[in-house]
């Protein structure tokens, strides 16, 4: 039995063979997964509903289980900061790094992209795109 917060067994299964410098897209209900990731990193579907689940509530749960050194997001094409991004911000240890949808696109299909999450979330430009740190030796 686990007494951690994240239980999934893929998700568990991924992060344990994923090193520093992997990526870890967290998918809104809306992102094109399908063609805008990494066609070789494993996929794993918590859309259940809509609202079901969503984009923090995953993240969240990731934040147990591993050290985060960057995060990435997508911004409007306007330039407005989506609201979504002010929670992503409060949840990470990290700032986020901004980019426009080509580039966050071209992010998503890169080879260190072990995962990728389908979330039922709902609220627009909530994909985040985490980038696993290095666990720190003790002392």
């Amino acid at each position: 039995m686990l007494k951690g917060q994240l239980i999934h067994p893929t998700i568990l299964q991924v992060l344990g063979t994923a090193g520093h410098g992997s990526g870890i897209l967290i998918a809104d209900g809306n992102y094109p997964f399908g063609t805008r990731a990494n066609p070789a990193a494993e996929r794993v579907y918590l859309n259940l509903a809509p609202g079901k689940l969503t984009v923090t509530e995953v993240a969240e749960a990731l934040l147990t289980a591993i050290p985060v050194e960057a995060a990435h997001v997508m911004v409007t094409d306007d330039g407005s900061t989506p609201s979504i991004h002010e929670e992503f911000k409060a949840m990470l240890p990290v700032p986020l790094q901004a980019h426009q949808r080509e580039s966050f696109y071209k992010l998503c299909k890169d080879d260190d992209v072990a995962l990728v999450i389908a979330t039922g979330e709902q609220r627009t430009y909530a994909n985040l795109m985490l980038i696993v740190g290095v666990v720190q030796p003790p002392g």
